[in-house]
């Protein structure tokens, strides 16, 4: 199906401001769909969860159709679909739960390709647990993690290993299938960070081999949380710390406290949204992989353009054969805040940093100044692409 990005772009309100947005993998853009969902579940008669009133049901439903939508959205269970303040937040209460089996001699293996939030976590929880903390590093020259390298680093001791889908801060896709054998032979867990790679590919996660697979809503056009996905089956082994009068049910054991009613529904149009990128038929799973699918090429597209048109001009630090549209570079004798700023005087966004890669950036040789980041979308176009090459000719004079 062909992509049109016209029709996709009149649903983002925010673009009327004219700014070309390349700041994606740090918050989306919001389509009007989500905020229109958002909004009317803020005005609805709403209640905590239960089945007797009209407003108890209605928040009954949404939180139900949100599993379902994130489920959807992953190829998973609705019945393993966990929601959180942010994947950061998701990601530490896993860390405690699964750390209270943990003790001296056990292994937990974590990436230096990660952000933070799939590092700190486990450092510290295998830290408190008196676990050995091994890591493993992309290589500086390509920015790839090599399954040759990670394999190697899995024992009868190892008891998780922590990797993410796709690099937030250079683009980089491991192979995760690959790695999931090799950890599922070695006995261990499997936790995979999909935030960055959630809004970029069709996602299975079962096809991935992730045992516990965590994204945030608000990268994929949607409002500010996190969600996590697992096996019903696995989760109802964990115990986490909960209030005594909670439920113990899975999934809702983890989750503390009320649900934000309105940001679920805010999720579920935002996976609606992502369904109807381009014309489809069938169930909403079916329609969501033609979609991204598309979305995918079409980014794809975009970013071969972006480096074309930045060849000559920058330092590309983002060289992974396999990635998302997500470029970080720099530009000679130009410091990365200078050019984040310039660019933001022409009306183009496209920060510098590390974000919160801090371990990644470091592994490359970039330290903790890191790199300019353009990161591509599902509103970004081809004018889009061609400002942000114009701008930074400009600055680099």
């Amino acid at each position: 199906m062909t992509y049109d990005v016209v029709a996709v772009r009149k649903h983002f309100p925010a673009l009327a401001e004219g700014a070309a947005h390349f700041d994606g993998p740090g918050g989306s853009q919001v389509p009007d769909v989500v905020a229109e969902a958002v909004a009317g579940t803020l005005t609805a008669g709403i209640a905590n969860r239960g089945t007797v009133t009209a407003a108890e049901r209605r928040a009954t439903g949404v939180v139900e159709d949100a599993r379902q939508a994130v489920a959807d959205l992953l190829g998973g269970d609705p019945r393993g679909v966990v929601f959180g303040r942010s994947m950061t937040q998701l990601t530490y209460d896993f860390a405690r739960t699964l750390g209270k089996n943990w003790g001296p001699g056990d292994e937990i293996v974590v990436s230096r390709l990660d952000h933070d939030a799939n590092v700190r976590p486990w450092v510290q929880a295998a830290s408190a647990a008196g676990a050995t903390l091994v890591w493993v590093a992309p290589d500086p020259e390509s920015t790839e993690l090599s399954v040759k390298t990670l394999t190697s680093s899995l024992t009868s001791r190892t008891r998780l290993v922590a990797v993410t889908g796709a690099s937030n801060l250079v683009g980089t896709r491991p192979d995760l299938p690959a790695i999931a054998a090799a950890v599922h032979d070695a006995g261990a867990l499997f936790y995979v960070d999909g935030v960055h790679l959630t809004p970029h590919a069709p996602v299975d996660v079962a096809a991935l081999g992730a045992d516990f697979y965590v994204c945030s809503p608000y990268k994929f056009l949607g409002p500010h949380l996190g969600a996590l996905i697992a096996a019903p089956s696995l989760l109802e082994t964990l115990r986490p710390d909960k209030l005594l009068p909670s439920t113990d049910e899975v999934p809702e054991r983890f989750e503390l406290g009320t649900l934000p009613y309105e940001l679920l529904a805010g999720t579920t149009a935002a996976v609606d949204f992502l369904a109807g990128l381009v014309p489809g038929t069938g169930d909403r799973r079916s329609r969501l992989v033609t979609s991204m699918t598309a979305l995918e090429a079409y980014e794809e597209s975009l970013r071969a353009r972006l480096e074309a048109g930045l060849s000559g001009l920058v330092t590309m630090h983002s060289r992974a054969a396999r990635r998302t549209p997500t470029l970080l570079f720099s530009v000679p004798g130009v410091p990365g805040q200078v050019v984040y700023a310039e660019l933001g005087k022409r009306g183009v966004n496209a920060p510098a940093g590390t974000f919160y890669a801090i371990e990644c950036s470091r592994a490359l040789g970039l330290g903790d100044t890191g790199g300019v980041r353009a990161g591509l979308a599902p509103y970004n176009d081809i004018s889009d692409v061609d400002r942000l090459v114009a701008a930074v000719a400009d600055i680099a004079g």
